[in-house]
């Protein structure tokens, strides 16, 4: 019994749904976070070693001179390399600079490092005339701030370019560190919530484990319901529903255990009827034709019972199936009524049919099967030139199936176990399963049936079988030619 075990060739367990939902997600976003990480502290690092390059760029304007205003003016700069050794972090960076006059021309500093050609921006983070950008100077990629620094003295004015340059590797530096930094606290809380998962997951699972040992010891014929009450209410739905299905299979075996019984015990007796009817024929107690027709008496009788005990069992393979849909039950009514009129006429019975058109939901062979069984008992009791009436109406919201004979009806002690499996109140001529079939199939259609005895003047006259069925609401009906006028069929 491992109903409740998963393969593990054709599906993941629970954990390892888990860790992939919940992994999957998490690694995406570490990895679009972490990029995104490493973006901003770049950023911010360029922000701080920027402010670091305008303060160069700030001393180095403060050491300009000049003489002369405007475009007389000459920029001289006196300017020691060891004014840039107070803004340099450490060796693995290197800063230069180099000062211009308002036309571009070299002043000071180094001389290769390219001239600024941008524009300043319209707005920034600085009030002063700086703009920021990436160069590259002796092969190294470099930041380069650039000042336009007035320079103002007693001799005259003008305006000065004072580009100050550093190399990255700090910078980037930085950045990786963060970075590393970042990517090792996102390892930890990946690694906790494995952890978590894991934890969670074995705790959890534990009823269901123990659920699933619990049902590999079990024995193959132990059917009873699972207790789940300790199960997490996710898994309840499951175990409900294997509550179902064994309910079912009880059921079923059930069904089965009986039709096996029943047929063992019901088979049992003809047989030995027949075995000793043979024997007598032998012997020659009787003429042979005498013989000949109780042995066919006795065949008959056991075929009848091998048939419809057949038909019981179907009854409940057709209920589990429940392939029910809608079916005009006139059509079936006048289909067995035409393949039982031999025995009709045979009886030269006074009948009548009549049969509104009703469509109920259902199963043909069911429906077929119950009135086959209604109108075959009716005419065996029906007594020679008697009376015969099928009537099938629409009574509100259902549909009526009235069966009226003319024999002899029931008594009170056999209207008790009218239903029950082999009463009859004639054990030669019946085997007591065809109302046991016909309560099955109205119990598995959701139908109703009375038995009454038909009296006149006090005095039994026949026997009425009355089979009710809900009509198909009208969205669930067949589509079918429009209805005609009850039809009445009279021989």
């Amino acid at each position: 019994m491992n109903w409740l075990r998963l393969n593990p060739a054709s599906a993941l367990s629970l954990r390892q749904h888990l860790l992939i939902g919940i992994l999957v997600p998490v690694v995406l976003f570490v990895i679009v976070d972490t990029f995104s990480l490493y973006r901003q502290a770049l950023a911010a690092v360029n922000v701080a070693y920027d402010r670091t390059l305008l303060a160069s760029a700030k001393a180095i304007g403060e050491l300009l001179d000049v003489e002369g205003e405007d475009e007389q003016a000459r920029i001289q700069a006196k300017i020691p390399y060891s004014a840039l050794e107070a803004f340099e972090a450490d060796n693995r960076s290197r800063m230069t600079y180099r000062v211009a006059d308002a036309h571009g021309r070299w002043i000071d500093g180094a001389q290769d490092l390219p001239a600024w050609t941008g524009k300043l921006p319209n707005q920034g983070p600085y009030a002063a005339l700086v703009d920021f950008y990436d160069d590259e100077f002796r092969g190294d990629a470099v930041r380069v701030a650039v000042l336009l620094q007035p320079v103002a003295s007693n001799r005259g004015r003008g305006m000065a370019t004072v580009q100050v340059a550093e190399t990255l590797e700090l910078r980037r530096t930085l950045a990786r560190q963060i970075l590393v930094d970042t990517l090792q606290r996102q390892a930890i809380l990946i690694s906790v919530i494995v952890v978590v998962v894991l934890v969670v997951v074995q705790r959890v699972t534990r009823p269901v484990r123990r659920l699933s040992e619990q049902m590999d010891k079990r024995a193959e014929d132990n059917l009873t319901p699972i207790e789940a009450s300790d199960l997490p209410s996710e898994i309840r739905p499951l175990t409900d529903a294997t509550n179902q299905v064994m309910l079912r299979l009880q059921h079923l075996l059930e069904n089965q255990k009986r039709f096996v019984r029943d047929a063992a015990h019901q088979l049992r007796t003809p047989l030995a009827v027949l075995k000793v009817q043979v024997q007598s024929a032998l012997r020659g107690d009787l003429p042979a034709m005498a013989a000949l027709q109780e042995i066919q008496a006795t065949v008959d009788r056991a075929s009848m019972l091998a048939n419809q005990m057949l038909s019981l069992a179907k009854v409940e393979q057709v209920r589990q199936q429940a392939n029910f849909r809608a079916i005009d039950w006139d059509s079936v009514v006048r289909d067995v009524a035409l393949d039982l009129s031999p025995l009709i006429v045979q009886k030269d019975l006074d009948f009548e049919l009549t049969a509104s058109p009703c469509c109920v939901h259902g199963h043909e062979w069911m429906l077929r099967e119950l009135v086959r069984n209604l109108l075959h008992n009716a005419i065996h009791h029906c007594r020679s030139k008697g009376e015969l009436r099928i009537h099938l109406t629409r009574v509100d919201d259902s549909a009526q199936l009235i069966i009226r004979d003319s024999g002899p009806g029931i008594d009170d002690d056999l209207r008790l176990r009218l239903f029950q499996p082999f009463a009859t109140g004639n054990t030669r001529s019946g085997t007591g399963l065809g109302l046991t079939i016909v309560r099955e199939i109205i119990a598995a259609m959701a139908g109703s049936i009375q038995m009454n005895n038909c009296k006149r003047a006090g005095n039994i006259v026949g026997l009425e079988a009355l089979v009710i069925f809900p009509l198909c609401a009208p969205d669930d009906a067949p589509i079918h030619t429009p209805d005609v006028p009850a039809k009445s069929e009279r021989k």
